[in-house]
């Protein structure tokens, strides 16, 4: 390939939608200022000019200041090549994990954060599949179909952000999990009947998980406290707990004993009025069959 050949092929802000920094996040926006500044100073060290470093780790000039400038989030390759091409001896690679956090919208941030200290994560879903069951697909085609619209770049980097929240499932040690679906958000073809096939393919795997149950609350059954909404419970090890649900205390966090308890309750009688995880996951497979 020529030089010029290379140079054409350098990535633009075009090839990469969803990098941007939120303006709101100020956390964000200081960690991405910081790695933009070492960065450049390590560049200059090394007595490279921004064009030149870009040919070598495939990016064009003006995203490379952009990149320096604090103005978009680098990529984990982008960290990882500059740490080679820089010779920085892993200092730049191991800014991967505080930049990939920045990506994440500070609410859904706040979220990662309590289920990484979880022991124990239950989930009730009436509406949706539940987040840390989404497949790519599935959790793009959901934030596509949002009125008002949300720009590309903006379904980039939810989509990006919901399946960062997935390491909670590989964490070691893990905790335990459990998910109530209502029969209805499965038989629901978001994103069209492929995308429908590999969610059901997906929760059946991740159904299968020693450390994971996953029920499906039947459509045919009689009425139970879920019908009020979503609820979510998490346990952390040192013995507190936060739970929310979208039918009690204003659909707040909350962190009190007594509003927990009740919570507790609700999630509690859901379980048992849903169908066994042996045959929850056979009806899962009955979906998938009729297709």
């Amino acid at each position: 390939m020529s030089v010029d050949e290379g140079v054409r092929n350098l990535k633009s802000e075009a090839d990469e939608p969803g990098w941007e920094v939120d303006p709101d996040d100020d956390w964000g926006l200081a960690v991405i200022a910081t790695v933009g500044r070492q960065l450049r100073l390590r560049r200059e060290a090394v007595g490279m000019r921004a064009a030149e470093f870009g040919i070598a780790v495939g990016y064009g000039e003006d995203l490379v200041y952009k990149i320096e400038g604090g103005k978009r989030i680098p990529r984990p390759e982008y960290l990882d090549k500059a740490d080679e091409v820089l010779d920085a001896g892993g200092l730049i690679a191991a800014m991967k994990d505080d930049v990939a956090k920045v990506r994440y919208p500070k609410k859904v941030r706040e979220l990662a954060k309590l289920e990484e200290r979880s022991v124990e994560i239950g989930v009730y879903e009436c509406i949706s599949i539940n987040g840390l069951l989404q497949t790519p697909e599935h959790a793009r085609a959901l934030f596509e179909a949002r009125q008002p619209a949300y720009s590309e770049s903006e379904v980039e980097r939810l989509v990006a952000a919901r399946m960062a929240r997935l390491s909670v499932l590989g964490r070691s040690p893990a905790p335990s999990l459990s998910f109530v679906q209502e029969e209805a958000t499965l038989r629901r073809r978001v994103g069209g009947t492929m995308v429908w096939r590999q969610q059901l393919e997906r929760l059946l795997e991740v159904g299968r998980m020693n450390h994971v149950t996953l029920q499906v609350m039947p459509t045919q059954s009689e009425a139970h406290p879920g019908l009020s909404g979503r609820i979510e419970l998490l346990k952390f090890e040192d013995g507190t707990a936060v739970g929310r649900s979208d039918g009690a205390f204003n659909g707040r966090p909350t962190y009190e004993p007594k509003q927990l308890r009740i919570l507790e309750l609700r999630y509690g009688t859901i379980r048992a009025q849903a169908l066994p995880p042996g045959e929850s996951l056979a009806l899962i497979e009955r979906l998938l069959g009729e297709t």
